[in-house]
C-alpha cells in the first residue's frame, strides 16, 4: 500500500510534514496575495479577479482590504456579503469556511495549523492542521484570533481582542482569552 502524501495527511488532520508538492502551493498562494495587495483599491474588478483565483469559492459580494495573507487560498470559502478589514491572516491549512454576511474588524487571524505540544514532535517539523468554520451572520472584533478546529454558529459577536479556543454556540457574544460568551442574543428572524 502506498504512503499519504503530506497533503493528504494534512487534510485528515493527521501530523504532516511540509513537503515540495506544498511548499510550490504555499509560494503560488503568495505570490497571488502580493499581486492582490499591490493592486489598486480603485481597480475593483481586477482586485477581485484576483481574489478569486486565489479563493476556494466565494460569493459574489465580498471586500477583502489589503494587506491580506492566505496560505493555499483554495481552502477557504467565503459567503455573501463577506468583509474583511484591513491586515488579517487566513492559515488556511485545512478548511476555512465562513457563512453569509460575515464581517471581519482589522487584524484578525484565523488559524487552522497548529503545532504539537511535544517538544521532540516539533523538531522533528511535524505539524497539523484542523478545520474551521464560521456561520452566517457573524461579526469579529479587531485583533481576534481563531484556533484550529474551532466551529462557531450562526448570529455570533465576537469581541475584539478576543482568542477563540472552543466552539461558540449560535446566538452568543464572547469575548477574552479564551473567549467565553457572555450574553445570549435573540435568534435571528
Amino acid at each position: 500500500m502506498k504512503e499519504r502524501t503530506a497533503k493528504q495527511k494534512l487534510q485528515a488532520g493527521e501530523l504532516y510534514r511540509v513537503d515540495e508538492e506544498l511548499m510550490g502551493e504555499l509560494a503560488a498562494c503568495k505570490r497571488k496575495c502580493e499581486l492582490y495587495n499591490r493592486t489598486p483599491r480603485d481597480n475593483v474588478e481586477e482586485r477581485k479577479a484576483i481574489m478569486r483565483s486565489i479563493l476556494g469559492k466565494c460569493g459574489e459580494n465580498f471586500n477583502i482590504e489589503s494587506n491580506v495573507w492566505f496560505d493555499y487560498g483554495y481552502n477557504t470559502e467565503v459567503g455573501e456579503n463577506f468583509y474583511a478589514n484591513h491586515d488579517c491572516m487566513f492559515l488556511d491549512t485545512n478548511k476555512l469556511i465562513f457563512g453569509d454576511n460575515v464581517f471581519i474588524a482589522p487584524q484578525c487571524g484565523f488559524y487552522t495549523a497548529g503545532h504539537p505540544l511535544e517538544a521532540d514532535v516539533r523538531r522533528a517539523q511535524l505539524e497539523f492542521a484542523k478545520p474551521i468554520v464560521v456561520g452566517s451572520d457573524v461579526w469579529f472584533g479587531g485583533g481576534v484570533r481563531v484556533l484550529p478546529g474551532v466551529r462557531i454558529g450562526d448570529n455570533v459577536v465576537i469581541g475584539a481582542g478576543s482568542v477563540v479556543v472552543h466552539d461558540i454556540l449560535s446566538n452568543s457574544v464572547a469575548v477574552g482569552n479564551p473567549a467565553r460568551v457572555i450574553k445570549t442574543l435573540p435568534p435571528m428572524k
